[in-house]
């Protein structure tokens, strides 16, 4: 019996046994799905696709200049764009992959790259995580349930800048734990957010968030990770969804993103071999909610609503 196998069937008998504690929803695992998509050769790619070119990344938090922060404006806010028009288009029956192929055509259309594609080997356009996949789902041809949720994670490269986030969608009628782990997590995101400002430790939004998941009966899922974002696609600084000890505090002209994954399980998580889809390990959903922030003078700005 394969690695695999045994942890699929582990999962199983948790997620059984927890019903009344995780909800009422489908526990999903990866199925085929179809080839990349292409992107013209007109549109322009991040340095990570360059053949044999060495990546440069700031060894501590960049802070960016006004033409840095004008470029970090526009990719972000043709994210948040495509991202938006994403909820009109969920509904049971489409498949994950239907979704990767609007959102792929969006971002084509608009003259930009979708950063993911091709990302270390990430063979799709956006990452799509339905209930038990904490993160990097491959979009598939599995037709979304009703009742399902599912976060849907979008990074643009536009004009030599990454614009990133993500938003978890209700599918059709979905049970009422759901809905809360959904609205908790939104809630998390925005907690953490109001944390941020010039002077404040990094290590703060990670404990504001923990704090306030735990209040309501849910945890944070630890080895999800923000990061500082740019011309780059992470780079420093890390920011923790939990009571951390990070160094550092914020500077104005500082952009990252927080994106907390909260569950109404443990926090152990498996990799499968694909290399990238994260599952829980006992079955539970996951919620997923994502902003890029910019450290203003007085406080911060959310470069992705």
């Amino acid at each position: 019996m394969g690695l695999s196998t045994k942890i699929i069937k582990s999962i199983g008998r948790s997620w059984r046994s927890n019903v009344k504690k995780f909800g009422i929803y489908e526990k999903v695992l990866p199925v085929e799905t179809t080839p990349s998509r292409v992107v013209p050769d007109t549109i322009e790619r991040p340095d990570y696709l360059a053949r044999g070119k060495q990546l440069t990344l700031p060894c501590l938090p960049e802070i960016k200049d006004d033409n840095q922060l004008k470029g970090m404006r526009t990719s972000c806010k043709l994210a948040s764009t495509i991202l938006s028009q994403v909820q009109n288009f969920i509904k049971p029956g489409v498949t994950t992959d239907d979704i990767d192929q609007l959102v792929h055509s969006l971002i084509i259309k608009a003259g930009a790259y979708p950063s993911p594609l091709h990302y270390k080997g990430f063979p799709k356009s956006i990452c799509t995580s339905v209930n038990n996949v904490a993160v990097h789902g491959i979009p598939d041809l599995r037709p979304l349930s009703d009742g399902d949720i599912v976060n849907v994670d979008i990074t643009v490269f536009l004009h030599g800048f990454h614009g990133d986030c993500s938003k978890t969608f209700k599918v059709g009628n979905v049970d009422d734990r759901g809905l809360q782990l959904v609205e908790i997590t939104e809630q998390c995101l925005g907690i953490g957010i109001g944390t941020c400002g010039p002077g404040v430790p990094f290590s703060e939004i990670g404990a504001s968030i923990q704090r306030h998941a735990r209040r309501n009966g849910l945890t944070v899922i630890p080895s999800i990770v923000g990061h500082g974002i740019g011309q780059y696609f992470h780079g420093p600084p890390d920011i923790y969804h939990i009571r951390n000890r990070y160094p550092g505090v914020m500077k104005a002209g500082m952009t990252f993103t927080i994106e907390p994954v909260v569950s109404h399980g443990t926090q152990n998580t498996v990799l499968l071999d694909d290399g990238w889809t994260i599952l829980t390990e006992d079955g539970s959903r996951t919620s997923q909610i994502e902003h890029t922030v910019l450290i203003t003078d007085d406080g911060v700005e959310i470069l992705t609503k």
